[in-house]
């Protein structure tokens, strides 16, 4: 049976309410054990931010064996995105810090201690829209504050990219990639249900290896002989054509014992994952081929950048000493507090497609949203209109030459105000990156989207956290 907290105190146990902090501490774990303070003594949020948290786990409240407390899962998930560590250190702080353990009910005579396999299992259990909910308390706890009672939120949007844990992708690596887990996939099938076939399956991923190296370390000649370009370039079209031919070997071997293995109907999860192996093998090898052999120039849209992370899309921003970037868009938008109200992974979209679902994703959390400014790539001429009627004062500039109605909208006091506080969101940016949100570890698009609303959580306390210690050493 598992429970939001447990309610008979242990010996020792210091209640909650009465752990103390240093408030001159600079420290991000100090910040976000009072926020998490803050949310456990108010009756209102605790009640609230407690709902929330006993709909992850419907099923498992009333039956099974004890689990870990709803409360402490909150504790270590948003721990880990402050301290934007691994789970290794984040088991280190779950059994040896002690502020931390008083936080989640631990005596000094306690001696349970937590796997790392139980950290992941449960922090995975979050919900995009349980953390969603989470958040929307967390702002309100945050408002209560620093917010007068009418005074309107005034935000500011823009996007920034979120890498995925991904290696450079060329044609030929993943390739290679593709066939080594076929070969490992098929081979592992092979052994369980007694298929001949796959007893050299090292022997077949070095040899396939060797072929990929000696094609990736074959550069174009710079020589100025025409003869001598006309070589190299034979030899690597050569490499390349021996390259694909191994790998095309493989991957006939594996549909062979792919379709042994579905004669039999096996209940197995692992063919799923052979055939999408022995799929992404096969389009790689069309795209060496065309681009290699037939001197084709290949369409982007045709073009993988992970077989691991196939939602990867490659980014350029245009920014200075970052060509390019591989990961996802992320579009926030924060007030004028430091606390974000909403955020969006932008899966194949671009600034202005997500420009009124953000305003009005916000305004429906935060009804007095009045405004919102944001950068000239969220401009478009029905994006403006839509913001018109939805807030009071939309802070959206145009791209190009500006007409008369432009230039008067545009030369507004109110407009030029906000355009000048607007750059604290690349402020608010740079402290989400630095809370876990530079780059993605967790796997799939499920993992990077509970990663990134995980790290608007704890960015959120955090900042709450902040305004208490302050109030507090004051």
């Amino acid at each position: 049976m598992r429970q939001t907290i447990n309610p008979q105190m242990q010996l020792g146990e210091v209640d909650i309410s009465a752990i103390t902090f240093n408030p001159k501490s600079r420290d991000d774990i100090p910040r976000l054990l009072r926020g998490l303070q803050h949310i456990w003594i108010t009756p209102d949020l605790r009640h609230r931010v407690f709902q929330v948290l006993e709909n992850m786990i419907p099923a498992s409240r009333h039956n099974g064996r004890p689990g870990m407390d709803l409360w402490n899962i909150l504790v270590f998930g948003t721990l880990r995105l402050v301290t934007n560590c691994d789970y290794d250190r984040l088991q280190e702080l779950a059994n040896e810090h002690g502020t931390l353990r008083k936080m989640l009910g631990h005596g000094p005579y306690c001696t349970h201690s937590y796997h790392i396999q139980t950290l992941q299992d449960n922090i995975s259990l979050f919900t995009p829209e349980i953390l969603d909910q989470i958040n929307q308390v967390t702002v309100d706890a945050g408002h209560q504050l620093v917010k007068k009672k009418d005074e309107p939120l005034h935000g500011r949007a823009d996007s920034f990219v979120v890498k995925t844990d991904v290696h450079f992708p060329t044609d030929i690596s993943l390739l290679s990639d593709a066939c080594r887990k076929s070969i490992e996939f098929a081979s592992a099938l092979s052994n369980q249900y007694q298929l001949p076939g796959w007893r050299q399956s090292k022997y077949l991923k070095d040899q396939h290896r060797k072929r990929y190296n000696k094609a990736r370390n074959l550069k174009h000649s710079s020589a100025t002989c025409e003869l001598k370009q006309q070589q190299r370039q034979h030899d690597i079209e050569m490499a390349h054509l021996e390259y694909i031919k191994y790998s095309l070997s493989i991957v006939r071997k594996a549909e062979t014992t792919l379709s042994l293995l579905l004669k039999k109907q096996l209940d197995e999860p692992r063919l799923e994952n052979l055939k999408y192996h022995i799929a992404h093998s096969r389009h790689q090898i069309n795209l060496i081929y065309r681009r290699v052999i037939e001197h084709e120039q290949i369409p982007h849209n045709e073009k993988v950048f992970s077989i691991f992370e196939p939602h990867t899309e490659w980014i350029s921003k245009g920014k200075a000493g970052t060509p390019v970037e591989l990961g996802l868009r992320v579009c926030v938008l924060q007030d004028q507090f430091g606390f974000t109200l909403h955020h969006q992974v932008m899966q194949k979209q671009t600034d202005d497609q997500v420009t009124v679902p953000m305003a009005e994703a916000a305004k429906k959390r935060f009804p007095t949203l009045s405004q919102v400014s944001y950068d000239k790539g969220f401009w478009s001429p029905g994006n403006l209109e839509k913001l018109e009627v939805l807030l009071e004062h939309p802070v959206l500039p145009k791209k190009g030459r500006l007409s008369a109605n432009d230039k008067k909208r545009e030369c507004h006091p109110e407009f030029i105000r906000a355009r000048r506080k607007h750059s604290a969101v690349e402020s608010d940016i740079n402290a989400l990156e630095a809370n876990g949100l530079d780059k993605c570890p967790d796997k799939g698009i499920e993992g990077f989207e509970r990663y990134v609303a995980l790290a608007v959580v704890a960015s959120n306390l955090k900042r709450l956290g902040k305004i208490l210690l302050t109030r507090d050493r004051q």
